[in-house]
Formats: C-alpha cells, structure tokens, sequence
C-alpha cells in the first residue's frame, strides 16, 4: 500500500497542477492543452461510440503481430551470434549500417511494398524493435557463465545439447528484457505508422483529432498507449522475474 501511495503523488500533482492552470484560471486555453474534465468527457465519448475500442484493439492487434514477426527473426539471430564468432563477424557490418537508421525512414517504402494497411504497420514495428530483441538475446548468450558451459561439457553434452539446455535457458531473462524494449519502440514506430501510413488505431486517432482541435481525443489516445506500455512492462517484468536464474 505504501508503495502504491508513494507512486501515486506525483501523478497526482501533475493532474492538480494542470486542473488548476486549465479550469481554474484559465492561464492554459483549452485548444492548446484541454482541462481534465474535457479529457475524461473526450473519453467518455470515444468510448459510448465504440471508437475508442476499435482504435486500441486494431494497435494492440499491430503490436502483437509486429512483436511476434521480431522475436521469430530476432531471437534465433541474436542466439546465433552469440554463440557463433563466425555467424556474428559475418553479420555484423551489416547490422552495423541497418540498426541506426529509424523506423520512421522505412515508412515511404512501406507503403510502397505493402500499402496503407496491417502489412506495411507490422514491417515498421519489425524494423524498430527486431534490433533490440537481437542485441540483448546476443549479449544474453555471450554472458552465459563459463562453468555452466564447462560443466555440461564434462557430462558429456555435445555443443547443440549445451546450446539447448544451458545457454538459451541461461539466456531467457535477457530475451524478455528486449522483448520488454522492443515493446516500447514497436508502440512508438506503431504510432507513427498509424499518423501517416493508416485510416485507423490510435495513432491515427490522435493526429485526427489534434489536426480538429479536438486537443481532449488526442490526450486519451495518448494516455491508451501509455498505458498499454505500462501494461506491457508489468507483464514483461514477473515473467522476467520467473525465468530468471
């Protein structure tokens, strides 16, 4: 309970803070940051005409996907290039060049190859968290502790078997710390994917409306996600806690 307290006062002050400067005063004019009571009647709104749930589900919907598309291609590479110098030498001038180009840069060939759609969202997730999930599997493997791998050696495990038994076991509370960054970044990449390369989800609820004026929208949308990150980080966080060794 005291820990719920203490997290709890400085969102609480912010929301005093911003009531007292919106509604109160009016120092802060509603086109530019609506007060709480327009946001929560915005909210309101979204959700009586089913908006509100069709935007987060068809996010949601991209996220997972794109995530889903990242771990199966990131996950088996960054094991690969942590167990094998050679795999990692060949691949790594590459990665080199394609890892600091963003996200945001790929959209114009997305809709070029996929279209203004599901396809061409879940390429720009992919591109932004694939990265992360690799890295941290790769230095997940490469931190696997010497005496486990000597040992299993000695009992006369092969090197695939020390692969499947010791190392990707030993590696599961790094794999969920990138999953954990990839979900952060695949939310970013899908929000700026919905502003510019979509007819729907929150992205392009939030753009809609902020280019209405409709300031309150945009904050719910903006709050869905964040809370849709936080969600993800809880999650992410036991299950880290459970593999973890």
């Amino acid at each position: 309970m005291r820990k719920i307290i203490i997290s709890l006062i400085l969102p609480v002050s912010v929301i005093v803070v911003w009531a007292i400067l919106t509604t109160f005063t009016g120092l802060i004019p509603s086109y530019f940051l609506p007060s709480p009571s327009e946001v929560f009647e915005s909210f309101e709104s979204l959700l009586m005409n089913g908006q509100l749930f069709s935007d987060t589900s068809l996010t949601l919907m991209r996220v997972v996907l794109g995530l889903a598309v990242s771990a199966l291609i990131g996950i088996p590479l960054g094991i690969l290039m942590g167990w094998s110098k050679t795999f990692k030498d060949l691949s790594s001038l590459l990665m080199g060049i394609l890892r600091p180009i963003p996200p945001i840069a790929w959209i114009p060939f997305a809709i070029l190859w996929f279209g203004v759609g599901l396809e061409s969202a879940i390429f720009i997730i992919f591109v932004g968290s694939v990265f992360p999930i690799l890295i941290n599997t790769m230095d997940g493997v490469k931190r696997v502790d010497k005496v486990l791998l000597e040992s299993s050696y000695t009992l006369g495990a092969s090197p695939s078997q020390a692969l499947r038994k010791v190392v990707i076991p030993a590696s599961l509370p790094s794999i969920i710390t990138g999953l954990k960054v990839g979900v952060g970044v695949g939310l970013m990449c899908t929000v700026a994917a919905e502003m510019i390369g979509s007819n729907s989800g929150l992205g392009y609820l939030i753009f809609t409306s902020t280019s209405m004026l409709d300031t309150g929208s945009a904050i719910v949308g903006m709050l869905i996600i964040g809370i849709i990150g936080l969600s993800a980080d809880y999650l992410f966080s036991r299950v880290e806690k459970e593999v973890s060794w």
